[in-house]
């Protein structure tokens, strides 16, 4: 990337939801899935976020592209403010802003042929008709490496594989500039998941895509993202280079993370520095000040009072912790 182009711009974003069940004092509770995140993503880039479950990486990934509608903040993208646009302003930029599943059987349609899903993008925004529409089906099953002929099969006659592949086709089909990649790999086979990714980096390559690529296998972010964004209870807690982060983790909880990739080396792996998981504490009621606080071995009185802002720890390095500043 030569000249760095910010495309996507998320500032104090907050989603909440009520909770139906654990009502206390006969009232609904708050769980705040996101709550005050703000990052950028740049153009041509692989931004990856990683977390444990629960922690809200797929809400805010599904807010940024307003499949959820935000509780507060901004959400700018090529510098058009779209947190608050009616549906009908948003539709033609939704063509720009396309996202790829996590399970790629129930995302796709069983009762439609491949055909009629990766064509239904075309129909919606108009987009091409007749001779024309197949055409460019055909040429989407193409690229994602897929045979032409698939056209008029159902999604149950494919492997885990071929349909990620199918629903990779059809986020392109309106040429996208802006894919959220909401764990693509987690449900394959793991002899599946390097080909899903190689053809994610070609297709990044070719089409010049911006990818917030969404996933738990640390290993794998490493390998494909730019830059990496590490989420705890619907908070950022620290983001950098992709190789920065890696070999210089500064925020407890990515240590932790860290910690748990499996080390090939018997040596290296009885020397390596673990922190105590401890329990997780509830998205409804998150502890005070640092929410990390409650499994963080450094915790001092400071962090049950304040919540630590994401501050700048060194060039493209930002890291939310009261103890930043003494590394």
């Amino acid at each position: 990337m030569n000249e760095i182009i910010n495309l996507v711009k998320v500032a104090n974003l907050k989603k909440h939801f009520l909770t139906d069940s654990g009502k206390r004092g006969g009232k609904q509770q708050m769980l705040k899935a996101v709550d005050d995140i703000s990052f950028n993503v740049f153009k041509g880039e692989t931004l990856g976020l990683v977390g444990e479950s629960g922690c809200g990486k797929t809400t805010l990934g599904r807010t940024v592209i307003r499949l959820y509608e935000p509780s507060n903040g901004q959400i700018f993208f090529d510098g058009i403010d779209i947190s608050h646009l009616s549906e009908k302003e948003l539709r033609p930029l939704r063509r720009r802003m396309q996202m790829i599943f996590q399970d790629p059987y129930a995302s796709l349609n069983a009762r439609m042929t491949v055909g009629d899903i990766i064509g239904e993008p075309l129909d919606i925004h108009q987009l091409a008709r007749g001779k024309q529409r197949r055409e460019r089906i055909e040429e989407l099953l193409t690229r994602v490496g897929l045979d032409s002929e698939h056209i008029n099969r159902y999604p149950h006659e494919f492997s885990g594989g071929q349909r990620q592949r199918i629903g990779i086709a059809r986020a392109l089909a309106v040429n996208p500039e802006f894919v959220v990649c909401d764990e693509p790999i987690s449900a394959l086979d793991v002899s599946i998941q390097a080909q899903v990714i190689n053809l994610l980096e070609e297709l990044q390559q070719e089409l010049g895509l911006t990818y917030l690529f969404i996933a738990h296998d640390l290993a794998m972010v490493r390998h494909i993202s730019h830059r990496v964004g590490v989420m705890y209870l619907g908070q950022l807690v620290e983001i950098a280079a992709s190789e920065e982060l890696y070999r210089n983790p500064v925020h407890p909880y990515t240590q932790l993370l860290l910690s748990a990739i499996p080390i090939p080396d018997p040596d290296a792996a009885g020397k390596a520095d673990t922190i105590p998981a401890g329990e997780i504490p509830s998205p409804v009621d998150p502890p005070s000040g640092c929410r990390f606080r409650t499994r963080c071995r450094y915790a001092r009185d400071i962090c049950s009072e304040i919540s630590p802002p994401l501050v700048d720890f060194a060039p493209g390095h930002q890291v939310a912790c009261h103890r930043a500043g003494e590394f």
